[in-house]
């Protein structure tokens, strides 16, 4: 991996944890997840002007990405609803490249080094540890973790569906662009069904989170979209799980969510793994 996409990723996974940190702050979650994906339209719009549009073969992979990335919404929508960041967000991340390694090596036949493929494991395994943290009020949270679980799911299915379009559509951020305008307005529609007020406070209680976090979050994954043309994907998505980072020092410094050993753990074996990823090759 060159420093150049190595560092790319990084910076995603910094802003990623960014806004989810912002959704999980928020005292109505729903508002902030919809402002956050609502707020990807904007950008979007004005990235097609710079942008060639994808390529026709990528319409498949399209559409198959957009219903993973608002199932990926909804769950994590859950997970938040009933677990704290420190523990929702580690999960939800250390499974998804796990998934994505053994999917992309048994079914996409993608060579991976051995060392390549122990470091996903290391990150994998060490955030997954964290299945065993505590709420904040010190008891288990197994309905949290299964959420998380699942959300674990969707990136990782969505991961490999959005990479494989984005080396098919010839334009990264032009095949995002277009997700992500879609993603918004399955969501406006979501809301507009479900929570209508949700939907109407946006533009007064949700503004912030709209053009921050929507704009952090839209970055972001143009960031690893375009990163998934240039590395195995595999190596994309278990590299952008160090947010796991930056996620933890959110929780404890601005959420005031309890640190423990566990997780001080998890976070160094995320590093080390980072660090094998970005000597591998």
């Amino acid at each position: 991996m060159s420093t150049t996409v190595f560092f790319a990723v990084i910076g995603a996974a910094l802003l990623h944890a960014a806004w989810n940190a912002l959704v999980k702050g928020g005292a109505d979650k729903t508002l902030s997840m919809g402002a956050v994906v609502i707020g990807h339209v904007p950008l979007a719009i004005l990235a097609l002007g710079f942008v060639p549009a994808p390529a026709l073969e990528s319409l498949p992979y399209l559409i198959c990405g957009i219903a993973l990335h608002f199932g990926y919404q909804m769950f994590l929508l859950l997970a938040y609803q009933n677990g704290d960041l420190t523990q929702v967000y580690p999960l939800a991340r250390g499974s998804a490249p796990l998934m994505v390694a053994l999917f992309s090596v048994v079914v996409l036949g993608v060579h991976l080094e051995n060392l390549e493929l122990l470091a996903i494991a290391i990150i994998g395994t060490g955030i997954i540890s964290l299945a065993l943290v505590r709420r904040s009020d010190g008891l288990r949270n197994p309905k949290a973790a299964t959420f998380a679980l699942i959300t674990g799911l969707f990136i990782a299915s969505y991961s490999i569906v959005d990479g494989q379009g984005a080396r098919v559509s010839g334009s990264s951020v032009g095949f995002f662009a277009w997700l992500a305008i879609a993603n918004g307005l399955l969501m406006a529609l979501f809301l507009a069904i479900r929570h209508p007020e949700t939907l109407k406070a946006i533009p007064k209680k949700g503004i912030f989170i709209l053009l921050v976090g929507g704009g952090a979050s839209f970055i972001a994954y143009a960031l690893v979209t375009w990163a998934f043309t240039q590395a195995p994907i595999a190596l994309v998505t278990a590299l952008r799980e160090t947010s796991i980072v930056f996620a933890l020092l959110i929780g404890v410094f601005f959420l005031k969510e309890r640190l423990d050993l566990l997780k001080v753990f998890s976070t160094a074996m995320t590093l080390i793994g980072a660090l094998l990823l970005r000597y591998a090759r």
